[in-house]
């Protein structure tokens, strides 16, 4: 069978997706990726065919829109940022259905919500295939509520379908607008497709731990909490010599990056607190630079090491601590590591994952970007490096090391044909 993927975003948004595609592969199946040329040698190294779809994501980062669809702290304001990337997505649908035509079935990111309808016109399997719940559920909020006040069951069931709404409503005019140029007419039973996807045939998948947030009693039996799904070291990387040497010349370090997200135009300042506040909390450190938020500066301290990037499993199990802005997928690499995670989030689902990790006890109170001082970033990585967090984060990263997400969810994809 022949699945396509198709997913928009960051590369936290299309790494899982690969990883997936390769236990589908494993597993007889043959897997498409359909996503922005910036991940075309990702996809490919990792030996799965790649499809294009317009569009730069490291300059949408980097534009005004970008930035601020990254950093909103509260629902209301996602929503408004979210309102703005619909200028991005319109051009987006032709290539998301144009990557679908031949497939078995479609699996789709949330962000890419044509996928539903697609399948539904081809007649083939629909999976949502999404880093977060979109299924109602009373027992917390969703992510982008869920560190404000709770106001108890039945708001916390309603967060789940304003949250739905709200990524439904980003794409929702361009999916409209593309079928009727391209069919005459909107998609069958066009709405939100989201909590839909509660059957055999078209199921949810969601990639987290049930360790991290556990399964709600109520939820349909086709909607699955899988276990991550994660790609492990790049094909052909290699860790640097002097990397190697610096890990070897001292205690653990400190990781700290951003990945993605972040102002470029206040890179250095950002950099420059990262190493005050390593250096007041009296440890070593590695810097990824990412797309965004730091950047490399010379005459840097023998107790910092900067990198452009390097694959979370490698160097994740490596470090003493990790410190990031709360991705989904950075997150669920830091909780595998069995390290102590400290999280600065920009905006969205990061104040939620900064917040659990807090709650697991596997990291200290979620340092917000705005509130970041030297001061609050060095009590923070103290605090991090408490007994009782090491052992809160080994312990949990144990339990989510004997999960097989991708293999698991490779499965239920598998049974939709049946």
């Amino acid at each position: 069978m022949k699945i396509t993927f198709l997913t928009a975003g960051s590369r936290g948004d299309t790494q899982p997706y690969i990883a997936l595609g390769l236990a589908l592969q494993k597993a007889g199946h043959s897997v498409r990726i359909a996503t922005f040329a910036n991940f075309k040698a990702l996809v490919e190294s990792s030996g799965l065919e790649f499809y294009p779809v317009q569009g730069d994501v490291i300059q949408v980062s980097r534009s005004e829109i970008g930035r601020e669809a990254m950093s909103p702290d509260n629902p209301l304001k996602v929503m408004l940022s979210f309102n703005q990337l619909k200028k991005l997505v319109d051009n987006l649908q032709q290539d998301f259905y144009n990557a679908c035509i031949g497939a078995d079935a479609v699996a789709y990111h949330p962000g890419a919500a044509i996928g539903y309808f697609t399948a539904q016109e081809m007649k083939i399997p629909a999976v949502l295939a999404t880093p977060y719940a979109f299924t109602p559920t009373s027992d917390y909020p969703s992510l982008l509520f869920y560190h404000l006040p709770r106001l108890g069951n039945i708001y916390n069931s309603l967060t789940h379908r304003i949250q739905a709404q709200i990524f439904w409503s980003t794409a929702s005019q361009a999916i409209r607008e593309y079928w009727q140029r391209q069919f005459g007419h909107p998609p069958a039973n066009f709405g939100n497709p989201f909590q839909r996807q509660i059957t055999r045939h078209d199921p949810t998948l969601i990639s987290y731990s049930e360790h991290v947030f556990p399964r709600p009693a109520g939820w349909p039996e086709h909607v699955h909490i899988t276990g991550y799904w994660f790609l492990d070291e790049e094909a052909g990387w290699q860790p640097p010599q002097d990397l190697l040497d610096f890990l070897q010349d001292g205690e653990p370090p400190v990781y700290v990056g951003f990945g993605s997200v972040g102002d470029a135009t206040m890179a250095e300042q950002k950099t420059r607190l990262v190493i005050e506040a390593l250096k007041q909390s009296g440890q070593r450190g590695v810097l990824a630079t990412g797309w965004n938020a730091m950047t490399k500066i010379i005459n840097l301290p023998e107790s910092i090491y900067m990198i452009d990037s390097a694959p979370h499993s490698w160097l994740f199990p490596r470090m003493a601590a990790v410190v990031h802005h709360g991705g989904a997928g950075t997150t669920a690499a830091g909780f595998r590591a069995g390290v102590p995670n400290i999280i600065l989030p920009f905006g969205n689902d990061q104040f939620a994952w900064g917040l659990r990790a807090f709650e697991l006890g596997v990291g200290p109170r979620p340092v917000p970007q705005k509130r970041l001082t030297v001061e609050t970033l060095a009590g923070a990585i103290t605090a991090a490096l408490q007994p009782q967090v090491f052992a809160a984060a080994g312990t949990l990263g144990e339990k989510i090391r004997r999960e097989h997400g991708a293999e698991n969810a490779a499965e239920i994809i598998s049974r939709c044909w049946t």
